[in-house]
């Protein structure tokens, strides 16, 4: 069933708006910015919004499905659990100096927006860090179930460990630009992987 004029238009706000808010922040980003992008009239923006940071959380929960699929379709071709990790681990390396989303990374860019500012946001980005660290213990606990990881793994403590890691270099290597510290990074993960290979 086609779309509604109204909810093109939301949708169209919220396209627009989201790489705004996650490349200039949420102080940064005006109403007049998103006027600008989406070439509408305050009365356009404001039909669809009561307000902008209804529009920021539409934008971030936009990103937050975006960069869950990008990530997913990394995965989801390769057929081992190992497989899928070395995936992961040569996207961040190949995309460690670049941003991955339009903005950049928006964990970083919007967790540090909302740190004590704005609790839904910082709701947000929590629940989705939480969504990937436990993706992380999925495709571990997957992988002893398969028989390719050794059963004394610990899928959660691992995941903590990759997530925080490897966002951790994403920020390093921008502000260095070079994936250096990535490839360092991604070569410790890959030797713990190996220790509990089978």
């Amino acid at each position: 069933m086609p779309m509604k004029k109204s909810e093109r238009t939301r949708q169209l706000i919220v396209e627009k708006a989201a790489p705004i808010f996650n490349s200039k922040g949420v102080a940064g980003t005006s109403i007049s910015d998103i006027m600008e992008a989406t070439q509408l009239a305050k009365g356009g923006v404001y039909g669809n919004f009561s307000t902008k940071d209804e529009i920021l959380i539409a934008a971030f929960d936009h990103i937050a499905e975006n960069l869950k699929a990008k990530l997913a379709g990394i995965t989801a071709p390769v057929p081992t659990f190992r497989g899928k990790f070395e995936a992961l681990f040569d996207f961040y390396i190949d995309n460690a100096t670049q941003p991955f989303m339009d903005g950049g990374c928006p964990i970083l860019n919007f967790g540090a927006d909302a740190d004590d500012t704005h609790p839904e946001l910082r709701d947000r980005v929590s629940e989705l860090i939480a969504y990937f660290q436990n993706r992380i213990v999925q495709l571990v606990n997957a992988g002893k179930a398969g028989g390719e990881f050794q059963e004394d793994w610990n899928a959660e403590y691992f995941a903590v460990k990759m997530f925080t890691m490897l966002e951790g270099a994403v920020l390093v290597c921008r502000m260095h630009n070079s994936n250096k510290q990535m490839k360092a990074v991604v070569s410790m993960l890959k030797d713990e992987m190996e220790h509990y290979t089978i």
